[in-house]
C-alpha cells in the first residue's frame, strides 16, 4: 500500500514538472512585465558598462539577472534583430521594449542605450584627435578590440550550447556559419535563404531529431513501476 502511495506521488511530481521547468527557463508562472522606467534603467546601465561588445553583457542582464525572457526567446528575439537592417543591440533594444510596453517601452529602452554611449563617444572624439599619434592610444584600441572578440565568442557558445539537442537546427546554424565566415556570403543572402529552409526543416523534422525532454523520459519510468505496482 505504502509502495502505491510512493508511485502515485513520485507521479504528481512528474506532472508538476513542466511548470517547474518553465519557471527556471525565464519567465515565471508570477512574471510582472518590467515597466518604462525598469526598461530606461537596465539599458542605461548596459550602456554605461558595454565596452566593446553590447550583446554577451545583454544576455546576461535580460536572461540571467533581470529574466525578462528564458534563454529560447532571446535567442528567437536576437534572430529576429540579426535579420533587420540595423544594429543588433538597437533593434534587441526597440523589440523588447515593444514586447513589454509598446512605443513607450522602445523608446525608454533605445534612449537608456544610447545616452551614455552617445556622450562618452563625443567626449573620446575630441580627446582621439588630438592623441591619435600616441602609441599607447594605438596599444589601446587594440586590446579592446580582443576583448570585445572574446566577448562576442562568449555570447556565441552560450547561444549556441542549446542547439546540441536538436540535430536540424545545429545543421542550419554550421551551414549559416560556413556561408559567411568561410564563403563571404552577404549576410543578407544567406537570411533570406536560410530562414524558410530552417522554418521549413524545422517543422517537418525539428521534433524527429531533437533530444527528448527528461520530463517524458520520467514519466515513462513512472508508468512503467505503476504497470508493474498493477501486476502485483
Amino acid at each position: 500500500m505504502s509502495t502505491s502511495k510512493h508511485t502515485q506521488a513520485n507521479a504528481a511530481a512528474v506532472t508538476d514538472a513542466p511548470d517547474a521547468h518553465n519557471a527556471q527557463g525565464g519567465q515565471t508562472a508570477g512574471f510582472t512585465p518590467p515597466t518604462s522606467k525598469e526598461l530606461f534603467l537596465g539599458f542605461l546601465g548596459l550602456g554605461m558598462t558595454a565596452f566593446g561588445g553590447a550583446l554577451p553583457l545583454a544576455h546576461r542582464m535580460v536572461v540571467e539577472r533581470r529574466r525578462w525572457l528564458s534563454e529560447a526567446e532571446f535567442v528567437e528575439l536576437l534572430g529576429l534583430c540579426q535579420f533587420l537592417p540595423g544594429g543588433n543591440i538597437i533593434n534587441l533594444s526597440v523589440a523588447l521594449g515593444m514586447k513589454f510596453r509598446g512605443v513607450k517601452g522602445a523608446l525608454a529602452a533605445i534612449f537608456g542605450l544610447i545616452a551614455v554611449p552617445s556622450a562618452v563617444v563625443v567626449v573620446l572624439g575630441i580627446i582621439y584627435q588630438h592623441y591619435q599619434h600616441d602609441p599607447n592610444v594605438k596599444h589601446l584600441f587594440a586590446g579592446l578590440a580582443a576583448a570585445a572578440a572574446g566577448l562576442l565568442i562568449q555570447m556565441a557558445v552560450k547561444i549556441a550550447l542549446p542547439l546540441r539537442k536538436n540535430l536540424v537546427l545545429a545543421a542550419v546554424a554550421i551551414v549559416c556559419f560556413v556561408a559567411i565566415a568561410f564563403l563571404r556570403i552577404p549576410l543578407l543572402w544567406v537570411m533570406l535563404v536560410m530562414t524558410p529552409i530552417s522554418v521549413l526543416l524545422t517543422a517537418r523534422y525539428g521534433d524527429r531529431f531533437s533530444a527528448k525532454p527528461q520530463v517524458a523520459v520520467e514519466k515513462a519510468t513512472v508508468g512503467k513501476e505503476t504497470a508493474k505496482e498493477g501486476a502485483k
